[in-house]
């Protein structure tokens, strides 16, 4: 083994960016890796920062294919909305796995910098708002807010004046499987609830999956993106009582007990009632 250090040049890599594009300007990383403004001297501010907006960044790259899967799915193509549904999960994977680095922080770590946040508050996240307006979970209160960001709001009540994805997956059930009827008209103006005549579909499907074999890869794809979506929500009320009991939240929420009554939210009901019917 050489004792001199290792140079990558003569090998054929480029050591000089004087006039040729780097990987930290193709990231634009000064301009991400400038924007961590703890507001105390807390240790542990700068990884509350961090999670919270690499959070961020997931959500929009998870909503970036939730919006491309709802146009190849009303365009018929199937093997790529079923690639992006896939990539939204193992989003949400790597969301999950971000609450185990928050939960090092302890009640006294968090509590030296929480009167920072003021009433900022995850709850107020339009990315999460838009998440779950793309999936179904349509809740005009929540648009309240982002009334002080009209952009922010402008862009909610578009998702909110279209048919969310599982609308449109709603659709093409009623469209494939024989016999079906035409399918209900999507009420747009409020959470999705379960359906007799969806679910009576959705179970046609799964006693002939040899028949209806796309809309049974596709309910299960739903079923898997819907698991790790609730898995997140757990993982946040865990770390949340952990962190802070049953104070309330920053936002103003209820804390905890808000966190639980989300759990109760059912993005594709039909599809889990099914079971219980096969």
């Amino acid at each position: 083994m050489s004792d001199q250090p290792y140079n990558p040049g003569p090998d054929g890599a480029r050591m000089d960016f004087r006039s040729a594009m780097s990987y930290g300007d193709y990231l634009h990383l000064d301009g991400i890796l400038t924007q961590q403004h703890p507001l105390s001297d807390a240790h542990d501010e700068m990884l509350f920062i961090i999670q919270h907006q690499t959070s961020e960044l997931w959500m929009k790259q998870a909503i970036h294919e939730l919006s491309a899967a709802r146009a190849a799915l009303t365009t018929g193509q199937t093997a790529q909305m079923f690639k992006m549904l896939a990539r939204v999960t193992r989003i949400f994977e790597q969301l999950n796995s971000a609450w185990d680095v928050l939960r090092t922080m302890t009640p006294a770590d968090y509590t030296r910098f929480r009167e920072t946040l003021g009433p900022s508050s995850g709850f107020q996240s339009y990315q999460y708002r838009l998440i779950e307006y793309i999936l179904g979970n349509r809740n005009p209160n929540m648009l309240k807010p982002h009334a002080h960001v009209p952009k922010v709001k402008a862009m909610l009540e578009a998702e909110l004046a279209r048919p969310c994805f599982y609308d449109e997956v709603i659709a093409l059930l009623f469209a494939t499987v024989e016999g079906a009827g035409p399918a209900p008209a999507p009420n747009l103006s409020a959470p999705h609830n379960a359906l007799p005549e969806v679910q009576a579909l959705w179970q046609t499907v799964y006693e002939d999956i040899d028949r209806y074999w796309t809309l049974y890869e596709l309910g299960e794809k739903l079923v898997d993106l819907e698991d790790y979506f609730r898995r997140w929500r757990f993982n946040h009320v865990t770390t949340v009582e952990r962190v802070i009991g049953f104070k309330r939240g920053t936002g103003g929420t209820s804390g905890v007990q808000y966190l639980r009554r989300m759990l109760e939210v059912e993005l594709f009901p039909e599809l889990w009632h099914v079971r219980g019917d096969l």
